[in-house]
């Protein structure tokens, strides 16, 4: 009876890891598809007109379904909504700087660079959640960091200053998941979700009252006019995709806000990871492309070592859950 009390409280223990696990693979997922359908729109449509209306669907899924399943409206009233905004403008700009580099770069390497966010995750963990990388997740980071530089190849006749823009979208998105991870278990992901949400209105709104008439636009370069070109209302058919796009945006940021939620920013962060095939998988079916042999190499270093980070934290998970429960105590 003992030992089966003991293996109850370990499962009890471990559920919330393996619950952020499934958040975070089932939103990446999500946000996959999501990329890949924003860059085929890139060409025709600014990124402030595709965020604005999928910012609106998401809110509508936000307000009628996942807030009402987690407490009702009275949980948006945070007293913490500085710190709600702070990490919702962390995530335009994220969002502005990846889906900026993807206009211009091949799908597959872009997302292979802001796929350092979870290497970031960890590498900022130390000084912002007091957690301890040590040696082995360190070198990891570095090789990560190596990754980068053989896609991003700097000096060379492929070198695009573009690519820097998800490399700076990732270190974005790591402040976000450390801002997500700040707020804890005192506040729903329902109401991360929706304070994310009124961040994308206010900034897509901005941008059009700035640059929607195209003021700005006719550039040659693909990053700065898919920021920069003017609203068209789309056709019936990429309506409907912008539509779809948003459904898909909300229940992708209600699961990685709760899978940060619910478990350490170390653990989950490398989970993020199975978008690297997937956005191969696209980049192949739909324009053909497929990375170079200086990409594969990059690509691995990137995924070994967040593979190396996963075992790591897989490893260490277990003994701190044997030690005090994770993450209720957080």
């Amino acid at each position: 009876m003992r030992h089966d009390t003991s293996r109850l409280k370990k499962i009890t223990a471990i559920s919330p890891q393996l619950l952020g696990i499934v958040c975070v693979v089932g939103a990446v997922s999500i946000f996959s598809i999501q990329d890949t359908t924003i860059k085929w729109l890139s060409d025709g449509y600014p990124l402030h007109e595709i965020v604005f209306i999928r910012a609106v669907v998401a809110m509508c899924f936000t307000l009628a379904i996942f807030v009402p399943l987690e407490g009702g409206f009275r949980n948006l009233l945070s007293p913490r909504w500085p710190l709600h905004l702070l990490r919702g403008f962390s995530i335009v700009i994220g969002n502005s700087c990846f889906f900026a580099g993807l206009a211009s770069l091949p799908l597959a390497e872009a997302v292979a660079i802001f796929f350092m966010a979870p290497l970031f995750i960890t590498l900022l963990s130390v000084p912002m959640l007091g957690e301890k990388i040590g040696l082995h997740r360190g070198l990891a980071i570095v090789i990560g960091l190596c990754g980068v530089l053989v896609i991003i190849r700097p000096g060379s006749a492929t070198y695009q200053i573009a690519a820097l823009l998800p490399l700076a979208g990732a270190l974005a998105y790591a402040l976000l998941q450390m801002m997500t991870r700040k707020l804890g278990l005192a506040e729903k992901a329902s109401t991360m979700a929706f304070y994310i949400q009124f961040m994308f209105l206010m900034a897509s709104s901005g941008m059009w009252l700035v640059a929607g008439d195209g003021r700005f636009g006719g550039t040659d370069n693909a990053s700065l006019e898919f920021l920069l070109r003017a609203w068209v209302w789309p056709s019936p058919g990429d309506l409907g995709i912008m539509l779809a796009i948003g459904s898909l945006n909300a229940f992708g940021g209600y699961l990685i806000s709760q899978g940060y939620r619910v478990a350490e920013a170390g653990l989950v962060a490398p989970f993020e990871y199975v978008a690297m095939p997937l956005s191969i998988l696209w980049s192949v079916l739909i324009w053909n492309i497929w990375p170079d042999g200086m990409t594969w190499l990059g690509i691995a270093l990137i995924c070994g070592a967040g593979l190396y980070v996963v075992y790591r934290e897989t490893v260490r998970g277990r003994k701190i859950v044997s030690e005090r429960p994770m993450p209720r105590q957080r």
